[in-house]
C-alpha cells in the first residue's frame, strides 16, 4: 500500500504524537527528516501540552482518525519507512502493527515510553503489546537503557549491559537494534547497532548539557530517513549519530527546562 512510485527523497511516514515546545515528537521527525533531504508525512497519535519544563497534558486522538490519517498518505503520497513515536496504549499500539503489515515497508520503532521531564507516554499494559507486536516488525529498534529494562526484564546499567538487552531484543524478532547509551553513567556515551550478524558502536565524549529534549525522536527519525533514502543500515545510522551529536552541540539554548536541539543545523549558511 505504499504508492505506485518510490521517491528518490526518502518518504517517512512518522506515526506519533504531537509536542508543543516543538523539541520532540511529531516536530522533531518533521524537522529532522527535512533537514535531511527526506519527505516528512504524518499520523498524530496524540496531542500533548508540554514545553521544556515538562508534560501538563496528554489527549489521545481517536484510532480511527490515526488509522486514516496513516492510510490517506500510503494511498497517495506513498512511504519509503515508517517511523514510530508515541503510541500511548495498547490499542494504538495493535493499531499501528496493522499499519506496519498493509504498508510492507521498513519500520523504524522508537518504543516511546517516558519524556525527558519525567512524564509517561506509553500505559504500563501497552509495554506487553510493544514486545509482542511491534519489535517483530521493527526493521530497526531504537530503545534507551530504562526503555530495554521495560521490554526485556534486564536490568541495564553499562554498556555489556546494553548489549545483553539488544541480543535479548534481536532473539525477540527485531531485524536490528540501536541499543542508545545516553542513560549508562560514563565521560563517553556509546550506542551499539547490532544485528544478527554483528555489532558496530558509535562512541563520543558526553555533551554537559540541559538541552537534550528530543534526541530520541531526532535520532530515530533520522534512521528512519536514512533508510528511506536508500541507505544501507549503518550508514544510515552513522549519518543519524553525527546529525543528533551535531544538532546537540547548536543547541540554541531555549527554555528553561530540558531545551530542545538545533534540527537546522545542516541549513545554515545555505540561503
Amino acid at each position: 500500500m505504499s504508492s505506485p512510485s518510490p521517491s528518490a527523497l526518502g518518504r517517512v511516514l512518522v506515526i506519533a504524537g504531537s509536542d508543543s515546545g516543538g523539541g520532540a515528537g511529531i516536530q522533531a521527525d518533521i524537522k529532522t527528516v527535512t533537514a535531511l533531504g527526506g519527505y516528512a508525512a504524518t499520523a498524530i497519535t496524540a496531542v500533548t501540552v508540554q514545553n521544556t519544563l515538562g508534560v501538563t497534558g496528554v489527549h489521545p486522538i481517536p484510532l480511527d482518525v490515526v488509522a486514516a490519517q496513516a492510510r490517506a498518505v500510503l494511498s497517495d503520497i506513498g512511504a519509503d519507512a515508517i517511523k514510530t513515536g508515541m503510541l500511548g496504549d495498547a490499542a494504538t499500539v495493535a493499531l499501528v502493527a496493522g499499519l506496519l503489515d498493509e504498508a510492507g515497508v521498513p519500520a523504524v520503532i522508537d518504543p516511546v515510553m517516558v519524556a525527558k521531564g519525567g512524564a509517561s507516554l506509553l500505559a504500563a499494559e501497552a509495554v506487553a503489546a510493544v514486545r509482542e507486536r511491534l519489535i517483530p516488525r521493527a526493521a530497526l529498534l531504537t530503545p534507551n537503557a530504562p526503555e530495554a529494562e521495560a521490554l526485556t526484564g534486564l536490568a541495564v546499567a553499562t554498556t555489556d549491559d546494553l548489549r545483553r538487552a539488544g541480543e535479548a531484543l534481536l532473539a525477540g524478532g527485531a531485524r536490528a537494534v540501536l541499543m542508545k547509551g545516553g542513560h549508562v553513567p560514563g565521560d563517553r556515551v556509546v550506542d551499539v547497532l547490532m544485528t544478527p550478524a554483528g555489532e558496530t558502536a558509535f562512541e563520543g565524549e558526553r555533551i554537559d548539557s540541559r538541552h537534550t529534549h528530543g534526541t530520541g525522536c531526532t535520532l530515530a527519525s533520522a534512521c528512519a530517513a536514512g533508510l528511506a533514502q536508500g541507505l544501507d543500515l549503518t550508514a544510515a545510522v552513522a549519518r543519524a549519530w553525527d546529525y543528533v551529536h551535531n544538532a546537540m552541540l547548536h543547541a540554541p539554548g531555549l527554555g528553561a527546562g530540558h531545551g530542545p536541539l538545533d534540527h537546522a543545523w545542516t541549513l545554515r549558511g545555505r540561503a
